[in-house]
């Protein structure tokens, strides 16, 4: 008895949890307000007066899909950069500052083409660095560290923050509601009056960042070889972070044009989500980012990844657990099939019960770990990954046939419809968590703006209803073959 009354009170709860949730996805297309100004800024609010909060997200169209090979890593370098302050935020004195900015750049200049040359003169290049380290110590007198962040958070603000992808970059706060004017004209400021300084130490930065994430990281360094051989012709190949040899080519002027190329009103999406008066807000977002020059929109990606003819490998060589991604070329919204791949996805790999892991992890016992993904983008068609962790002493080409074998068996046992309604139920309720708070809500609509539409999150439910076992069966017979199949594994020593 007490059982079944624990149990009922946990569901009444969880329900409760979940109805402002469920009531904003039954009214989103009423709650959200679009707009745009007339130098081209979409603006995305969404009114929530349950706490004296605002999410407010900055995004742009852009990130290393849209770098060439010249610019591979510079959104996220120039990402850093615009933490570094304004010519009135993040200086002591910016008109004595501006002289030593210059001598800074000049040299470091210098070095980058001296490095360049075949027959380099070391003295040269020592004497260089000497004078470069000198002015750095001098301009450091100078600069205020961190001081957007110190006025967010003396002012409340949280999660003070930003991120590049493939497809976007990020710019975000959670701030009190009666702050979001000093979040205007912060942010705005960024936008007017950067200031790139410290960019030569901030480069080694990213190349240590690089090291951590990739180098010295087996899974990263696993999964960027994937992409570099799923991807021959399509800038998704490209490493967000850049390649090492990209990072330390980065250049100011370089960065000074991509930012004046992209960072404009026509490429940019603000979105806020919390207690404001909508009216109010607008009118605040006119007065600060109105008058900003709509600029250039981002050129399309028109590169197209050719049909792949056949299965394609890479082995690295790295001192660590041996590890394997299958990567499988897929179509991205708004394309249907885009909605079965996400239930196939979640029916596979989600939670203990789900159909890879209990016959690889629980009944085979070949793999710790098995995980289903799209990668590495949205806006653009991606890939299925399937990314495997075998345990010790398991061979990895034995946890490729059982791969192959469970993909198989889902042609001769497909899905059933309560598996399909299932991975829906677990997707719906993922979803409307992340919807629950202004920061998720807010990161959902921006990130479904960068892709094409915010309003793919009105429809989204209702295109996963529409799948059904037979459109399971069909995706994977069309598209998880092995021509169109990428096979990345990671080991001591040689393949497997």
């Amino acid at each position: 008895m007490y059982r079944r009354l624990l149990v009922f009170i946990v569901f009444i709860f969880f329900c409760l949890l979940l109805s402002p949730a469920i009531a904003l996805a039954g009214g989103l297309a009423d709650r959200v307000q679009e707009h745009q100004l007339e130098n081209g800024l979409t603006v995305l609010l969404v009114e929530r007066h349950s706490s004296p909060t605002v999410a407010a997200y900055i995004s742009f169209r852009v990130g290393a899909v849209n770098e060439d090979s010249q610019q591979r890593g510079i959104a996220h370098m120039l990402e850093h950069m615009l933490f570094k302050g304004t010519t009135t935020l993040g200086t002591r004195d910016f008109e004595a500052e501006l002289p030593l900015l210059q001598q800074i750049e000049e040299a470091g200049a210098k070095i980058d083409h001296l490095r360049r040359q075949a027959d380099v003169d070391t003295d040269e290049l020592e004497r260089l660095r000497a004078r470069l380290h000198q002015l750095q110590f001098e301009h450091r007198e100078l600069v205020v560290k961190d001081e957007f962040s110190r006025i967010y958070a003396e002012q409340g603000g949280v999660g003070f923050n930003a991120f590049t992808s493939k497809d976007q970059t990020s710019y975000l706060i959670n701030l009190p509601a009666n702050k979001l004017e000093l979040w205007a004209a912060i942010e705005s400021d960024r936008l007017r009056n950067a200031v790139f300084r410290e960019f030569f130490t901030e480069r080694d930065v990213v190349q240590e960042e690089r090291r951590r994430a990739v180098d010295i990281n087996p899974g990263g360094k696993l999964y960027e070889n994937m992409l570099a051989t799923a991807f021959q012709v399509h800038p998704y190949r490209h490493p967000i972070l850049g390649w090492d040899s990209d990072i330390q080519g980065f250049s100011l002027p370089a960065m000074r044009e991509f930012f004046a190329d992209y960072y404009a009103p026509v490429n940019m999406i603000i979105t806020l989500v919390g207690a404001f008066q909508s009216a109010d807000a607008l009118a605040l977002i006119e007065h600060y980012f109105g008058d900003l020059p709509s600029g250039v929109k981002v050129p399309a990606v028109t590169d197209r990844e050719p049909k792949q003819r056949g299965e394609r490998r890479i082995h690295v060589n790295f001192d660590a657990q041996p590890r394997m991604m299958v990567a499988y070329h897929k179509p991205t919204v708004p394309h249907p099939d885009d909605y079965a791949f996400d239930l196939l996805a979640t029916a596979l790999s989600h939670g203990r019960t789900s159909r890879l892991y209990q016959a690889l992890v629980v009944e085979q016992q070949l793999v710790t770990d098995v995980g289903v993904f799209r990668a590495p983008g949205s806006r653009y068609d991606n890939l299925l990954v399937f990314s495997l962790l075998p345990r010790r002493d398991v061979a990895l080409k034995d946890v490729k046939t059982a791969l192959e074998a469970e993909l198989q068996r889902l042609l001769s046992e497909p899905l059933t419809a309560e598996e399909i309604d299932k991975a829906r139920r677990q997707i719906t309720t993922s979803l409307l968590r992340g919807m629950r708070t202004n920061s998720g809500l807010a990161r959902m609509l921006s990130t479904y703006q960068i892709i094409g539409d915010w309003q793919y999150l009105i429809e989204y439910e209702d295109r996963l209803d529409a799948v059904n076992p037979a459109d399971i069966t069909r995706i994977v017979t069309t598209y998880l073959h092995k021509d169109n199949r990428t096979l990345a594994t990671l080991s001591r020593g040689g393949e497997q």
